[in-house]
């Protein structure tokens, strides 16, 4: 990721220009910055809006296989921006119906005949569906092809620059300066790059927080039993850690990467997600057959038989937060590039489009006063982008909180907890209005 360099004094090449369009330059092609460019398109419809990202224009994306799960809200939203059309036609989406929630310990003090679990189903909550599961490159495809047009369609004032890293930018003292080939300036930048934790530099206090799970999470596909359930997301907690399945399309399965499995034949298909100790990792020493023999002792017995597994890759797992969402009144992060969470709760992306939706309410209600002068608008637009963030931290560090306790919960070694777990699995399903508030959350974030 570029690095900040901050100078307030440094003169601005914007202060001279009494009345122009707002510029906003956006750092990433991936879904969370191709989803603000084509909704700022609409919500700012003056504005002069940039995207850069290093990676070369003729690269194909459709076929990166990583998933993501896809909250209704941000089902919404790509509904309401015209792809969801051209990404349901692609055949590789497959909608949660109902979200399955148990643990593989036994609630020792649980009063009925089985053990706790808690089921979500988008008919109880009277919805279509709960979310989505699809490919990374099933997304970013019809994203970028979008965005493409409208740059086409209005080159003088949307523009996509691939094959440009953006090495850094350099507060002024009004606007922010990007050094991406050639120095140019812009009224704010967002940062929407921030890849996983692996991949991303340490954080120091001030700039935020930093935590190694001591986990690896496995990721795959497996092929389940034709008998298996539709449509059902599981979540299953263990004593080394949370495993998922989330459903996809019917066909063959294939490893991270398209790398081909042993067993190709097509059939009921779901992503694993298996996160495990990384000191004790009962995964990493094993052969395919040896792990769908051990991954078929982790599940409830309603997922049933899984009848072949992909070759997996493993992620290490953290958690990397930035303090503020905000910096230097001009600059600021989202998605990824503003935390990385645990995948317990899937809500990574659904996150980051929460972030977009307010960043461009902010920005709507500071764009006619922007407009007027350089003085103004530096003054309403540092005002909006703190009611930007004073909105968003509710949502975010509630959600960074909760996965926080359920991924360190799984290092702690005190036989109670599974049973408190298992009690309060028990209690939510019986609770209705309890259930009610966790699906919204899911589905909307916690407003």
């Amino acid at each position: 990721m570029p690095t900040t360099t901050t100078s307030a004094s440094a003169a601005s090449p914007l202060s001279d220009q009494a009345a122009r369009p707002l510029k906003l330059a956006i750092v990433g092609a991936g879904p969370s910055g191709l989803s603000l460019a084509l909704q700022a398109r609409h919500t700012l419809p003056d504005a002069c809006i940039t995207v850069f990202d290093a990676r070369a224009a003729d690269k194909d994306v459709r076929g990166d296989a990583r998933t993501l799960a896809l909250s209704l809200g941000t089902v919404q939203e790509l509904q309401r921006m015209m792809v969801w059309p051209a990404i349901e036609a692609s055949g590789q989406v497959a909608p949660i119906l109902t979200v399955h929630v148990s643990q593989q310990q036994p609630t020792v003090l649980w009063p009925g005949r089985e053990q706790p679990v808690v089921r979500i189903s988008a008919t109880e909550q009277q919805v279509p569906q709960l979310g989505a599961v699809l490919a990374y490159g099933t997304l970013v495809a019809p994203l970028q092809a979008a965005w493409q047009a409208a740059c086409e369609a209005a080159p003088d004032r949307l523009a996509m620059r691939f094959g440009t890293p953006v090495r850094g930018w350099k507060v002024l003292a009004s606007g922010v300066e990007i050094d991406a080939d050639i120095a140019e300036a812009f009224d704010v930048v967002v940062v929407a790059e921030g890849g996983v934790f692996g991949q991303q530099p340490d954080l120091r206090w001030p700039d935020g927080l930093q935590h190694d799970y001591q986990q690896t999470a496995w990721v795959g596909q497996v092929r389940l039993s034709e008998h298996t359930p539709k449509g059902v997301a599981y979540e299953r907690f263990t004593p080394s850690g949370p495993a998922a399945l989330l459903p996809l399309p019917d066909g063959p399965i294939s490893g991270p990467g398209g790398m081909p499995a042993s067993d190709e034949r097509p059939g009921r298909r779901a992503a694993l997600v298996w996160c495990v100790s990384r000191h004790d990792d009962p995964v990493a020493s094993l052969d395919d057959a040896q792990r769908l023999t051990l991954l078929n002792t982790v599940f409830h017995d309603e997922v049933g038989a899984i009848e072949a597994v992909s070759p997996l890759k493993g992620f290490p797992l953290g958690l990397q937060a930035r303090r503020r969402l905000v910096e230097d009144g001009a600059v600021v992060r989202i998605g990824n590039a503003a935390q990385t969470l645990h995948p317990v709760a899937g809500q990574g992306f659904n996150l980051a489009m929460r972030d977009v939706h307010e960043l461009l309410h902010a920005l709507r209600l500071a764009h006619t006063t922007a407009a007027l002068s350089a003085e103004t608008r530096g003054a309403a637009i540092q005002g909006a982008l703190r009611r930007f963030e004073r909105r968003r931290q509710p949502d975010r560090v509630a959600l960074m909180a909760t996965t926080d306790l359920l991924a360190r919960s799984f290092t702690w070694p005190a036989p109670i907890l599974a049973t408190a777990r298992g009690l309060s699995l028990g209690a939510l399903q019986a609770l209705g209005p309890a259930k009610r508030l966790l699906a919204r959350s899911m589905m909307f974030g916690w407003r």
